[in-house]
């Protein structure tokens, strides 16, 4: 079990927060935002950078990635809300005895089941009135989904790889983004590039999520929850850094054959080596650094973003 300093050590950098815009909202609400992470946005921020990517890289014109990148970032704000309160469902139980997660409302017993239950089917039914804005077949594929959605808290309880289901999960966005602007599954000559920047989400989704499972090594030891960090053992670094790299490659190469050469090769230069400075900062003892790590993805993944912005704005004459 963890020692009474341990706890107090991990309460130092629990990511549920008391302050906040939120809370000049009716208190009534407060739990249920909580329980969607409303005041950590890190968590959609994730979700919707690899759409954001795709979207950029394949929009015909500039109105429509932008039109398709703002249905993305409402329709991320809600499906990681969504998730959030599936995934807390779940862990209610192991959720009291980690101490980060231990104020989570499920958990603290502020928002009951049924009352999840009834906010989570409103949160699928805003996602939906979203999903139904998009062409026909991303609506289905972004239907296909929610199996990954539901299954990603089971994974780590018999895996120690979950941050694999949640790569998976969180990389959802690509083949979305995809279908949402071509209106179609990419052609028998663009499957290639679509799988490898896929996977290469995945690999970049299963490395900074491995970074945020320090933050709960020992009390995940203590109550038998697995994670990567803990699978990965000493090789915590190695296996951050090979996933790191491994997304790299996939995203750099699947961009190449996808865009050649352009404004967003700067973009993808900049976001490696702000990996590579993630890397060289892991430190297993230091699960406050952890989040800090973890939160810096967002801006690894705004570098490419606004590179693949560039090259659209380029390639449609909006710039020169």
């Amino acid at each position: 079990m963890a020692s009474k300093d341990q706890i107090r050590a991990n309460a130092l950098h629990t990511d549920i927060t008391t302050i906040g815009w939120w809370r000049f909202l009716p208190g009534w609400t407060h739990a249920y935002l909580l329980l969607a992470r409303i005041d950590r946005p890190i968590g959609w921020w994730l979700l919707l950078l690899p759409g954001w990517w795709i979207i950029a890289a394949t929009a015909a014109t500039v109105p429509r990635m932008l039109w398709v990148m703002g249905l993305f970032l409402v329709g991320a704000v809600t499906m990681r809300a969504a998730g959030c309160v599936i995934n807390d469902m779940w862990d209610r139980r192991l959720d009291r005895r980690v101490e980060r997660t231990a104020g989570r409302p499920l958990a603290a017993g502020t928002v009951s089941l049924l009352q999840a239950w009834c906010f989570v089917a409103l949160l699928c039914a805003i996602g939906l009135a979203i999903l139904l804005q998009l062409p026909l077949t991303a609506i289905l594929t972004g239907i296909a989904a929610l199996p990954l959605v539901i299954l990603y808290p089971l994974a780590k309880r018999v895996t120690w790889w979950p941050q694999a289901v949640l790569g998976l999960t969180f990389s959802w966005g690509v083949p979305l983004g995809w279908t949402a602007t071509t209106g179609d599954l990419p052609t028998a000559g663009d499957w290639w590039p679509a799988i490898l920047i896929y996977a290469g989400s995945v690999a970049w989704v299963f490395g900074y999520d491995t970074i945020y499972a320090v933050q709960d090594m020992t009390d995940d030891r203590a109550v038998g929850v697995k994670s990567s960090a803990l699978g990965l053992g000493r090789y915590l670094r190695h296996g951050v850094a090979m996933a790191y790299l491994l997304a790299v490659i996939l995203i750099g190469t699947g961009l190449w054959q996808l865009l050649g050469q352009g404004p967003w090769v700067a973009g993808g230069l900049a976001a490696a080596l702000h990996l590579l400075w993630q890397v060289r900062q892991i430190d297993a003892a230091d699960p406050a650094g952890a989040l800090r790590l973890f939160k810096s993805n967002r801006d690894a993944g705004l570098m490419l973003t606004a590179g693949l912005m560039a090259s659209g704005l380029m390639a449609s004459g909006e710039i020169a």
